[in-house]
């Protein structure tokens, strides 16, 4: 849109198009002054969805959703990283079969594109995870829960109806993380994806900011204990919660070692960004990692996730997935994410512009965009299925 913008002034401002009268009523149309989508199908792009959620999403919980850490560097490089990569065309490819089918686990889903974890979802919808559930598996995707769910698993495994993945905060007690993993477990989860990128806590000045300007009181919808409380979330129901911290500073591969030895679930780690990490993960038996900053939200590196996963894929070597997210917003973005390596990729902020603007429908409607233009992309490169989806699809722009 902000091309379409600065197209239209161009027009306007020229010698050969100023004194045609369309040219400036096509600048007083510009994108800015276009009406809201009324309905998710109407939306033709994630951005779409995004500006009707940012009227509906209270204040403070708009911050909460769309900050990064420090001055934000590593939230705009995670974007920016994908600008740096071309696609490369392929022609005259029978795509009368085309397939975008992703099998993890064992377990086949429609697309390579995935929910990821992310917390207090009824913050922006009334409906919350629950909502994101039903749409995920209208849509056969995967949906990984946070720890920080504002919907027990128990129920949101439920709306979901297969098999769902689980994010663990280890919290500042360890036993009481593998009391949660169990949890996880006896309500079907498959899989545990442990975070492991927030060990000192974070600086998100743009949520605190936002915080300043909401007025209502946290109260209302945090109860007494204020955002952020352990005591509210309900997957810590039933345990006390005094003195203990959302993560732990002391978390080592020791904690990694342990959780493989008790579950049956296969355990991932999420927040991984170096080659000898990826490299250590495999020593220590995990069965996937996930190339994350935790959407710009962890160490600010000014690194986008997409330039830390060539270095992760070249470690594992192929032994386990990769899985990978931060900064998709188109379906060629996903693309490029593949071509480097990516098993699956996943989203997270789209989707709850989704969910804020219009629920459930939002949510699908947020797969149904970024998976057509996967789909075209996949065309557009000669790729028949994901697996077909090489580095030769990628020229790195000069």
């Amino acid at each position: 849109m902000d091309d379409r913008r600065t197209f239209l002034r161009f027009l306007a401002a020229s010698p050969l198009y100023a004194g045609l009268p369309w040219a400036a009523a096509a600048l007083a149309q510009a994108p800015d002054s276009e009406p809201l989508v009324t309905r998710a199908q109407d939306a033709l792009d994630v951005f779409d969805l995004e500006k009707v959620a940012h009227k509906t999403i209270p204040v403070a919980h708009w911050g909460y959703l769309m900050t990064g850490v420090d001055g934000e560097e590593t939230l705009k490089a995670n974007r920016e990283a994908y600008a740096h990569w071309q696609l490369r065309t392929r022609r005259l490819v029978d795509l009368s079969k085309l397939d975008m089918g992703t099998e993890l686990f064992g377990v086949r889903y429609a697309s390579p594109i995935f929910l990821c974890p992310l917390g207090s979802q009824k913050a922006f919808q009334a409906e919350g995870e629950l909502a994101s559930a039903r749409a995920a598996k209208a849509r056969n995707t995967l949906q990984i829960l946070s720890s920080a769910t504002s919907t027990g698993v128990e129920d949101v495994v439920a709306a979901h109806g297969g098999p769902l993945w689980y994010q663990l905060y280890t919290s500042s007690d360890l036993n009481v993380a593998m009391k949660i993993v169990a949890r996880a477990e006896r309500a079907g989860c498959t899989a545990v994806a442990v975070t492991v990128d927030l060990p000192a806590g974070r600086n998100t000045e743009t949520l605190s900011r936002a915080m300043r300007a909401d007025t209502r009181q946290c109260a209302a919808c945090h109860g007494d204990a204020g955002p952020g409380a352990l005591s509210a979330r309900p997957m810590y129901q039933g345990i006390d919660t005094k003195g203990l911290l959302n993560t732990s500073p002391a978390l080592t591969w020791d904690f990694i070692k342990r959780l493989r030895d008790a579950t049956r679930m296969k355990v991932l780690v999420k927040g991984l960004e170096s080659g000898e990490d990826a490299a250590l993960a495999v020593k220590y038996g995990c069965d996937g990692v996930m190339v994350s900053n935790h959407g710009g939200r962890a160490t600010e590196t000014a690194r986008g996730t997409l330039e830390s996963l060539p270095e992760v894929v070249a470690a594992v070597k192929g032994r386990i997935p990769v899985l990978v997210d931060g900064g998709v917003r188109r379906g060629t973005d996903a693309l490029k994410a593949l071509a480097l390596g990516a098993t699956a990729v996943g989203i997270g902020r789209p989707y709850i512009w989704g969910l804020g603007a219009f629920g459930q429908a939002g949510v699908e409607r947020t797969l149904d965009v970024l998976n057509n233009e996967l789909r075209l992309a996949m065309g557009g490169v000669g790729a028949r299925t994901v697996k077909e989806i090489t580095p030769a699809a990628l020229i790195r722009r000069a």
